[in-house]
């Protein structure tokens, strides 16, 4: 029996994360249009919309869908903003936010991943997200100011390198904790040129944030 993915997609959005709390029409439509089968490895296409992070290349995760577009959501990404990811991975996400963003900057530090996510992006037409390979910890300066940074790694702090790219009123999520196994989402807002305010979300688990100013390399 072949699978219907777009049924499945629904479903995903419907039951995954609606249900749970995700209410920014944005977010909900986009994760409706990108289809995950296609960023999985070959073989998981039919574990692609169960809500749980699955395994790629290079020992790292696609997260699982509702944390996607809770981060997304809590990021409070428009139409029009410029938006920073640290941690490429498959390009799922980066895929997602670009159906809203007006650009996506991407960073990930295994060349391999680039590599394929920039492959998946251009079979999709996805054709508004610049990916790079570096220490994401460092942020992109030359593409500054962002409207929207998300890190898709735990680091044991917020970088300071990230905090200064953001645009004043620009919002940065990410998982923080003294843990590399446990964080928690936090969602910093840049009110002036040097105050922030900084909030704690949910409990998480990601994968360690790797770089200058996140975690060393094992």
């Amino acid at each position: 029996m072949i699978m219907d993915y777009a049924r499945a997609r629904a479903g995903m959005v419907e039951h995954q994360i609606a249900r749970r709390g995700v209410r920014d029409p944005l977010v909900l439509e986009a994760m409706g249009r990108i289809p995950r089968e296609a960023f999985v490895l070959p073989g998981w296409e039919e574990e692609a919309y169960e809500d749980q992070p699955l395994p790629i290349a290079d020992r790292q995760t696609i997260s699982q869908p509702f944390i996607v577009a809770y981060m997304i959501e809590a990021a409070e990404l428009r139409p029009g903003d410029r938006a920073l990811e640290i941690g490429t991975g498959s390009g799922y996400a980066a895929a997602v936010m670009a159906t809203i963003a007006a650009q996506v900057y991407t960073i990930e530090r295994h060349p391999g991943l680039a590599d394929t996510a920039r492959r998946r992006l251009l079979e999709l037409g996805v054709n508004n997200v610049e990916i790079r390979v570096g220490d994401g910890t460092l942020g992109w300066s030359e593409a500054q100011p962002f409207d929207t940074i998300i890190v898709t790694a735990g680091g044991p702090k917020v970088p300071t390198d990230l905090r200064e790219q953001l645009a004043i009123g620009g919002r940065l999520v990410i998982p923080v904790g003294e843990s590399q196994h446990r964080q928690s989402l936090i969602r910093v807002v840049r009110e002036d040129r040097a105050d922030y305010r900084e909030e704690e979300l949910a409990d998480v688990a990601f994968v360690p944030l790797i770089g200058e100013g996140g975690w060393n390399a094992a």
